[in-house]
């Protein structure tokens, strides 16, 4: 636990991310992404593929200002009157429960930030140390436990200081927003720098159908989620541009209707 707590304490502090996506998510299928972010202002860009939503296509996506770009293979170009990308605000990515807007362009684990996502395993009641592992040719420990609503809702409330608060009411709002069903498995590989160098989180989900006037709305079994992230660059300089303005589009202005995505 403390080693799990001090790589948290560490991840406060980050400011800029380089990090890898992979695995299976939920209605999405296999997931793969790579990205960058910053943290002030919250800002993103990343490059992702789902074989489940885009048929293994790529797909851009950019967060700068309180807008989202997005751009690829997966988008219906001749939409967007001859741009290249389409735009919408206001999006935002990487805040709580109720702040992130992708306009459905992005799972909801990627809408989270994976700083907050990597801290979760602090609120586990058994945590265990299991073994020396090398990844992504770093030399670091594997740790793991599991957690629930519950434990984090006992963080959350046990939390000292306004930034441990923070985190705690940060990781809830995320684990609410993946849908998880139950307990959420974590492992953790942290570095001997004490800093995270992956993660990965697998639990079942729930789902909801219906909601309809024909068909009330229902809670179903959702598909398994198994994603794992890894941390190739720390605080390292980002630059995440918009793309240029002749070259977009403002989903808004589009009459015939949203690109698919």
């Amino acid at each position: 636990m403390a080693a799990v707590a001090k790589a948290a304490s560490d991840a406060e502090r980050i400011t800029s991310l380089h990090y890898r996506v992979t695995g299976t998510v939920p209605e999405w299928g296999r997931v793969k992404a790579e990205a960058s972010m910053r943290t002030a202002p919250m800002t993103m860009g990343m490059e992702m593929n789902a074989t489940g939503r885009y048929g293994g296509s790529r797909l851009e996506v950019l967060f700068v200002d309180g807008a989202m770009y997005v751009h690829g293979e997966a988008v219906e170009t001749e939409r967007l009157k001859g741009a290249s990308w389409f735009s919408a605000e206001p999006a935002a990515w990487g805040l709580d429960l109720t702040g992130n807007n992708s306009y459905g362009v992005l799972p909801r684990q990627l809408e989270g930030n994976p700083v907050v996502q990597s801290m979760m395993l602090t609120a586990s009641k058994d945590v265990r140390r299991i073994a020396t592992e090398t990844v992504d040719g770093a030399r670091t420990t594997h740790y793991k436990g599991t957690v629930t609503s519950d434990g984090l809702k006992a963080a959350r409330d046990a939390a000292v200081g306004v930034a441990a608060r923070e985190r705690q009411i940060n990781s809830l709002g995320q684990f609410w927003a993946m849908r998880l069903k139950g307990t959420l498995t974590v492992d953790l590989w942290i570095g001997d720098d004490n800093r995270t160098k992956q993660f990965r989180m697998r639990s079942d989900t729930f789902a909801s159908k219906g909601g309809t006037t024909d068909q009330p709305l229902e809670i179903v079994d959702g598909d398994p989620l198994d994603m794992t992230v890894t941390f190739l660059d720390v605080d390292q300089p980002v630059a995440v541009e918009t793309p240029p303005s002749e070259d977009t589009v403002d989903l808004a202005t589009l009459t015939d209707g949203v690109p698919t995505v």
